[in-house]
């Protein structure tokens, strides 16, 4: 864990030139393991959306597991509410309209794709990754210095982050192993500059996508009651 104190805040412009793009989905359950058959899919639907390096694929979740660090085993059983999220440059927003109408195949569960609403991203400084590749083993610490070393590289130095429990997505080639990571007490500009380029590899697979998070204090709270 890293922990600095806090400095004071400006205020930047969101920029929309990235956006998240929530499509409207009909289907009962999918796999809680879904990553890499939700990116073969939308790669067949949209043959450029692997190589747009501002292209990211969020994994679906449920009610119950949105904001949390623990996700459901088995199926996720889906509602009126679930989305089918894609983060894009907004040139490519008529292009991802093609998804609508369209059914995916995830694993033997269909979804049927509907229209589709954008987002801006988020100004608030408190980010969280559910999933960012980490290295085969890796300790907590390495994963932290390794992340900081990064985002150092980025211009955005850390000054509050927190990661949790590793985790296998599954592919015909091998598991590739993830840690969630909360970041916190970044500028509005840091924030946004984090959340369009992401951080690490995967980024179809649902991995080195930020979101923003309600607070990093109450994590830490917990665990020092540990």
């Amino acid at each position: 864990m890293f922990w600095q104190e806090d400095t004071p805040k400006t205020e930047t412009r969101i920029t929309e030139d990235v956006v998240d793009v929530l499509f409207e989905i009909k289907g009962r359950q999918i796999p809680a393991e879904h990553a890499h058959a939700l990116s073969t899919e939308l790669q067949r639907a949209l043959p450029w959306l692997a190589d747009e390096p501002r292209a990211a694929v969020h994994l679906i979740h449920v009610a119950g597991s949105q904001n949390g660090w623990e996700r459901p085993d088995d199926l996720l059983h889906l509602s009126r509410r679930s989305k089918l999220t894609l983060r894009l440059p907004k040139e490519r927003l008529a292009e991802a309209a093609a998804l609508t109408g369209q059914t995916l195949d995830l694993k033997g569960h269909t979804i049927e794709i509907g229209g589709y609403k954008t987002r801006p991203l988020s100004r608030q400084g408190t980010v969280f990754a559910r999933y960012v590749s980490s290295e085969d083993d890796e300790e907590e610490q390495s994963f932290l210095t390794r992340m900081a070393e990064e985002l150092r590289r980025m211009d955005i130095p850390v000054k509050k982050a927190l990661c949790g429990k590793a985790t296998l997505l599954d592919t015909p080639e091998g598991p590739v192993h993830t840690r969630s990571l909360l970041l916190a007490e970044l500028s509005a500009e840091q924030s946004l500059r984090l959340q369009r380029a992401g951080l690490g590899p995967g980024r179809t697979m649902g991995c080195g996508i930020f979101i923003p998070h309600k607070g990093i204090a109450a994590v830490k709270e917990s665990q020092d009651e540990d």
